[in-house]
């Protein structure tokens, strides 16, 4: 049986979490690997997205305390979207499935057996889903939900209240490796992939330790990132919006006209300045959105690398 699981897991300053988690993890795999459902070969892989505490120092200890441990450093600070895929892509050969969960403890660890299940029933991708948001602020649950509906309406294809918590078969990473793109929405990215998928439901808990690594302004960077990638709607709205004005621009003309050759036609300023700034905020808000678009090709058209492995620790190469 195919059965050799590694977990990668993204860490950006997480000193402070960082020992429990690993705790937490070894002995799921002690769990796992007594009932036969994944191999002793299975192993986690921290991947240290360019932190400035001590996170690296904390995943060298891990390795050298024990083998389950690995490490993965990158060159700099590549972002989670990045570090999660330089996890997948560093691994994907040495794996028959793949499970990406961030290091924080908020997703469910007791989730994996039933993600892991699912894998041997046959399920190339199996996505962990909230069930609730009990833990979470008016906020951010707000925030968040509008995120995800805002999407459907974009017409992006993403699974409602799943972030990165996923299960995915070696076939699967071999089919992303293939994917070449800079802006990274693997939420989005995955489902375009196509195989046999389920859910999985879990309760989402506190973090453990430290802070949120996903302030607003980096939410709203993300949000702006993933509609950008995955959807056109903006841009075929800037159309809609120029012709609905356009054609209420002809009805303003014929207007104007019966109104002068009738004789009730008044000097005002009101009506003018009130169509320019309407015009002209149409006209920026077009330009910006097709700015945005542009300025991904840019991105994409440089061909740059999405991250840098600076160190590898597998137990051979350290």
């Amino acid at each position: 049986m195919k059965n050799v699981l590694y977990m990668v897991v993204p860490c950006y300053n997480e000193e402070e979490v960082l020992h429990e988690t690993a705790k937490r993890l070894a002995e799921k795999y002690d769990s796992l690997i007594s009932r036969e459902l994944i191999s002793p070969k299975s192993r986690v892989v921290f991947v240290d997205d360019g932190s400035k505490d001590k996170t690296w120092e904390i995943i060298q200890e891990l390795h050298n305390s024990q083998e389950i441990f690995l490490g993965i450093k990158l060159s700099r600070n590549s972002g989670h979207q990045n570090a999660v895929l330089a996890g997948l892509m560093t691994v994907r050969k040495m794996c028959d499935m793949a499970i990406t969960m961030d290091a924080d403890l908020q997703d469910d660890i007791n989730a994996i057996d039933e993600m892991v299940q699912k894998f041997h029933e046959g399920y190339q991708v199996v996505y962990g889903v909230r069930s609730a948001r009990k833990t979470d602020t008016f906020f951010k649950k707000f925030t968040a939900e509008s995120f995800y509906k805002f999407m459907k309406v974009m017409g992006a294809d993403v699974v409602y209240n799943h972030a990165d918590f996923r299960l995915m078969s070696a076939r699967v990473l071999e089919e992303l490796s293939k994917c070449k793109e800079v802006n990274l929405f693997l939420r989005g990215l995955v489902r375009t992939l196509g195989f046999k998928s389920c859910n999985v439901m879990y309760e989402r808990g506190e973090r453990f330790a430290g802070e949120s690594k996903y302030p607003l302004k980096k939410m709203i960077a993300f949000a702006l990132n993933a509609i950008t990638s995955f959807s056109t709607k903006p841009l075929k709205l800037i159309t809609a919006t120029g012709l609905f004005t356009s054609l209420a621009s002809i009805f303003a003309i014929m207007w104007s006209v019966i109104v002068k050759l009738t004789g009730h036609a008044k000097l005002g300023w009101s009506s003018t300045v009130c169509s320019i700034w309407f015009i002209g905020g149409i006209q920026l808000l077009g330009l910006g959105i097709i700015g945005e678009y542009t300025g991904r090709i840019y991105e994409e058209v440089k061909q740059r690398p999405r991250y840098i492995v600076e160190t590898f620790i597998d137990g051979q190469n350290e």
